[in-house]
């Protein structure tokens, strides 16, 4: 073991300090470092909030700026291609840092959301600000678990890790909770964008004044717990940071990291297919309103927030990771299965959703808590200072995966794009039109096509009222003919008795299709048009959308096997005897460097 020299008056660690530095020269102590992590864990939170602020308005966003949703979802996949080339920008966070990436990356996408995203005026313009965004969260993917990792020892890595979780899926949560309980009063999809905007400002403040990160020398090294502290900093003062990071893609670019990236980034498709399409799901599939589908959500990510925490602390006090990761793997896997099966089904209830929902968030809580952990300690075996490098890897894969699944989403949900450009004007003409297309809808196709040519007719407004009276047209006819008798006191007794039975049917025949005549043509053509293949994509819908889970559910046990390539221990038994040999070889190594 190499001996570390303690000096009784040791030299600084050479540090970058001032707003531009943001470097810590010393591990801080448990105040300060939990104050660190929570300003990381709370710009997470906002960062994922404004990316998914659009998700809970995505049908007002489509209509608005006149988008198909093929549209909608191929902004999506250039938000995700961007992104991944973002985290993999992300990477040289090990070279620039962490912190300057957050502080100001919470800045720059605040401004996009205030400012720019509520006064787009088309689809493309949208597209460009929506890129830009997504951009700078595939870099906050990558710098925010980063920072986590350097102030989360190992024997603590699994909480930590569970609580940077929950930005993702506090985020989610925010976006939803906030437009379900505003969106009736303020209906235009701008003001959720605007909220998260200002929300964001509030965090960049506070980052800007209080977010630090550990100087390179301190953040290169393997810390297995928090007793580390003293020989970390020893070790910081003898290492390089341009060393330490020599031929470390090279090393990155490994079956045991690259493997686990791609796993657990599909693993992870039904989440973001949740976070982006959700609403969309249940307005379009169930007739939900969005504040409705966005409460259903809620049950999501809750459990999933509380689920992270809990598991994370549990993988951290028993010293494992893979069990956790099998267990949850296998029970989201099944939960996902289920909401397939209940999505085929057509006609499940709000509740049986929200039951299903919360069986997949507590088996993916349970997971991903557990891998972060897992994955980060994986990167540390080969090169402890190359983590945002390994996190870049995941970061690009997570992006890949998703602009992968929106493309599916493509080809897979046709049924969404006609009732997402088509139904809402359908819905809107029919309930508008009711009465007069209930009346139409008793006209024949012939005598409606020759109303459409000869609406003045005689004969053929004869024959309509006839089959709307459920008379023939002859007597329809007679009707008329006495109506006009200059004196009905001079009709017949069977004259009367007949304009007695059949006058008010002809009248009120009369006035309910001169109200269908009123209805616009070009709604009537639109309706001729649309109508019927909406009412197809509405019966179509529950089976297209039960093969994108199902491919969900696949994807999930295809992680399964990658769990192995991971480094760590399957006994709780075996976790405590490596931790306890790491802090005899601690307590070793300072002996020796006091004594040197």
């Amino acid at each position: 073991m190499t001996r570390t020299h303690i000096a009784a008056d040791p030299a600084p660690i050479p540090a970058a300090t001032g707003i531009w530095g943001r470097q810590l020269d010393r591990f801080p102590g448990t105040f300060a470092r939990t104050r660190y992590l929570a300003i990381t864990i709370a710009a997470t939170v906002v960062l994922y909030y404004q990316l998914y602020a659009q998700g809970t308005v995505a049908t007002k966003i489509i209509a608005d700026l006149h988008m198909s949703l093929t549209y909608f979802i191929v902004i999506q996949i250039a938000g995700g291609a961007i992104g991944a080339i973002g985290s993999l920008a992300a990477g040289l966070a090990d070279r620039w840092g962490r912190a300057n990436l957050v502080v100001y990356g919470l800045a720059l996408v605040s401004l996009l959301m205030l400012f720019a995203a509520p006064n787009v005026h088309g689809e493309t313009s949208y597209m460009i600000v929506f890129v830009l965004i997504s951009g700078v969260e595939g870099v906050i993917l990558v710098a925010t678990p980063a920072l986590i990792r350097d102030f989360s020892p190992q024997m603590g890595r699994a909480s930590a890790m569970g609580f940077w979780t929950l930005g993702p899926v506090l985020g989610s949560l925010l976006a939803t909770a906030i437009s379900s309980n505003t969106l009736d009063d303020h209906p235009r999809w701008q003001f959720q964008f605007q909220v998260a905007g200002i929300v964001g400002w509030i965090v960049f403040a506070v980052a800007f004044i209080g977010l630090r990160e550990l100087a390179p020398a301190l953040r290169d090294q393997l810390m297995v717990s928090i007793h580390d502290r003293a020989l970390l900093e020893a070790r910081a003062r003898g290492i390089d940071p341009e060393q330490a990071l020599r031929g470390h893609w090279r090393q990155l670019l490994h079956v045991r990291i690259m493997l686990p990236a791609l796993a657990i980034s599909s693993y992870l498709l039904f989440y973001y297919l949740s976070v982006g399409f959700f609403v969309l799901f249940y307005v379009t599939t169930y007739g939900y309103t969005e504040a409705r589908a966005n409460a259903l959500a809620n049950w999501y990510w809750i459990a999933n927030a509380l689920t992270l925490v809990i598991f994370g602390l549990l993988s951290d006090l028993f010293r494992v990771r893979k069990p956790f990761m099998l267990a949850g793997g296998l029970i989201s896997a099944i939960g996902v299965a289920w909401f397939a099966i209940a999505t085929r089904a057509g006609d499940t209830g709000y509740y049986a959703f929200a039951m299903i929902i919360l069986v997949i968030a507590i088996g993916s809580g349970m997971t991903f808590a557990a891998w972060m952990a897992a994955f980060t300690e994986t990167v540390e075996a080969r090169n402890p200072a190359a983590t945002a490098t390994g996190l870049a890897i995941w970061g690009a894969s997570v992006r890949v995966a998703v602009a992968a699944g929106f493309t599916a989403l493509i080809f897979l949900i046709p049924a969404a794009n006609t009732l997402v450009e088509a139904g809402p004007r359908v819905h809107e003409l029919a309930t508008r039109y009711a009465a007069e297309l209930t009346t139409l809808q008793r006209l024949s196709p012939a005598v409606k096509a020759e109303l459409s040519t000869r609406p003045d007719d005689p004969a053929v407004q004869a024959e309509a009222l006839g089959q709307l009276a459920n008379l023939p047209a002859a007597d329809v006819g007679r009707v008329f003919s006495l109506q006009r008798q200059q004196n009905p006191a001079a009709l017949s007794g069977p004259d009367r008795e007949f304009l007695a039975a059949t006058g008010d049917r002809v009248a009120t025949a009369a006035t309910a299709l001169r109200a269908a005549s009123a209805v616009p043509k070009d709604d009537l053509a639109y309706l001729t048009v649309h109508a019927a293949e909406v009412r197809d994509a509405a019966h179509d819908s529950p089976d297209q959308w039960a093969r994108l889970w199902w491919l969900c559910f696949a994807a999930q046990l295809l992680f399964l096997p990658s769990i192995w390539l991971l480094t760590g221990h399957w006994s709780p038994a075996a976790g405590r005897a490596d931790a306890e040999r790491h802090r005899a070889a601690v307590r070793a190594e300072l002996l020796a460097a006091e004594t040197a």
